[in-house]
């Protein structure tokens, strides 16, 4: 009999997934025990919502009653160590299933009325801003009880790092959370990654093109949000490929003050038809920024470097060169000088690599920086798939850091070199023509030896 369509068993099986509903239960029951299984998981989890470091303890559909009405939250997380007990609600929704107000604001009721500490949602809702709820909510009843927000990415980035970067104790509860990874990872679960760029996508990118958008037309906000919220998608599905934290890169205003953040996609969409934003990757030389252009349908991907503080300019071209020898020829670099304004030159990689000269208009000028970008065509569609804008822009993301940026390092000036005493210099001045009789210092020796000093 061929093994060939057999299925092997596993922990958390997708099989039998029927409807929203019980993949709703299967995927909550399936992180909660695994949160308590894998200490180390279920801590990277809780720690940030403030739970103290004790023994994890997780229920599903516990029944509480408000008024004459009986309510089942997914679930509830218990932490307790010595006398300290941390307790959060748990709602989770799968698919594109979005969460509601009303429900979670009656759990915010229960959790007042037992003194937990939070209530915690799981959804494929990404938001914007880290921190930030997509559900809005009373904010009145979020006085005593906190509300946090997880999206499946985040779960399934979290999940990867601890297995296969921090690392997990007891190999059983490795394979265990690897369990986890395979079922989340999979169709059935729910646990989707940002796939649509929101209902008001075509009709805001056709205005654009077509150079009548308006700040004040509908969907437009919506669209900036998606937009950060695909740069939190791109942060953490490239961390969960390095092991690292990668976030998007905002100002201390805009993280204190979100719609600044909102206000400025949207007049650049209007008067540029431009997206922009940023992604930090720790110990880079630099940013990695992304310029969306939806009137030129194009992406750019970029990275400022700084140049070495010595040397002659093509000195310095010449050590940016040297780090992209197996980047594309079609990249795009720029010099900028010293107090000036712009970039002075530019050529393309391929160009630059046979001749250093081609970033040099002016010799007497000092080269400050460079900037190292990459641009490619960017879909219109909606969602994923070919053609799609979201996977134009994870590709450029993931190219553009695998082929430049990664390979980049800061320049560094070398350490001071110890200077040679008078006697060594002339045992080396002796070495070096023995032939030539030897006799004491004379003062043209000591001028010599001050002027080579």
């Amino acid at each position: 009999m061929s093994e060939e369509s057999w299925h092997e068993a596993r922990l958390i099986p997708t099989s039998g997934i029927n409807g929203a509903e019980e993949q709703e239960r299967r995927a909550t029951s399936a992180l909660l025990a695994v949160m308590s299984a894998v200490r180390e998981f279920g801590r990277a989890l809780t720690k940030p919502y403030g739970a103290p470091a004790g023994k994890i303890e997780t229920y599903i559909e516990v029944p509480f009653t408000v008024g004459d009405t009986r309510l089942y939250p997914d679930g509830l997380i218990r932490v307790c160590r010595g006398r300290t007990v941390w307790t959060a609600l748990i709602e989770v929704k799968t698919g594109s299933n979005p969460l509601k107000s009303d429900q979670l604001e009656n759990y915010l009721d229960i959790a007042r009325d037992q003194r937990f500490d939070a209530v915690i949602t799981v959804s494929n809702e990404i938001p914007a801003i880290a921190g930030q709820h997509p559900t809005a909510v009373d904010r009145r009843k979020l006085r005593k009880v906190a509300l946090h927000h997880l999206s499946w990415t985040r779960v399934l980035t979290e999940a990867v790092m601890q297995k296969e970067f921090r690392g997990v104790a007891d190999p059983d509860q490795a394979w265990i959370l690897g369990e986890l990874i395979r079922y989340l990872e999979h169709p059935k679960s729910g646990a989707m990654e940002f796939d649509d760029m929101s209902d008001s996508w075509v009709d805001v990118r056709d205005a654009v093109r077509a150079g009548t958008l308006r700040a004040t037309d509908p969907g437009v906000a919506e669209v900036a949000s998606r937009f950060d919220a695909l740069l939190r998608f791109a942060s953490l599905r490239l961390g969960r490929q390095l092991g690292t934290e990668v976030t998007p890169f905002l100002s201390r205003r805009e993280l204190t003050e979100p719609h600044t953040r909102t206000q400025t996609l949207i007049s650049s969409l209007v008067e540029d038809g431009r997206l922009a934003g940023a992604i930090r990757v720790p110990d880079t030389v630099g940013h990695l920024n992304v310029l969306v252009d939806l009137r030129a349908k194009d992406v750019t991907c970029f990275v400022d470097v700084d140049a070495p503080r010595e040397g002659r300019a093509t000195t310095r071209v010449n050590w940016l060169v040297r780090q992209l020898k197996n980047a594309p020829d079609g990249l795009r670099v720029e010099a900028f000088v010293a107090r000036g304004r712009g970039a002075s030159t530019a050529g393309l990689l391929r160009d630059i690599r046979e001749d250093a000269s081609v970033l040099v208009a002016d010799r007497s000028k000092e080269i400050r920086s460079f900037r190292v970008a990459c641009t490619s065509a960017v879909g219109g569609k909606r969602g994923r798939g070919r053609g799609a804008f979201i996977d134009s822009i994870l590709n450029a993301t993931d190219e553009f850091y695998a082929e430049v940026l990664q390979n980049l390092k800061a320049w560094s000036a070398a350490p001071p070199r110890v200077r040679q005493t008078e006697a060594e210099m002339v045992a080396a001045e002796t070495a070096a023509a023995p032939d030539v009789a030897s006799t004491a210092l004379s003062s043209q020796d000591e001028e010599a030896l001050a002027s080579t000093g």
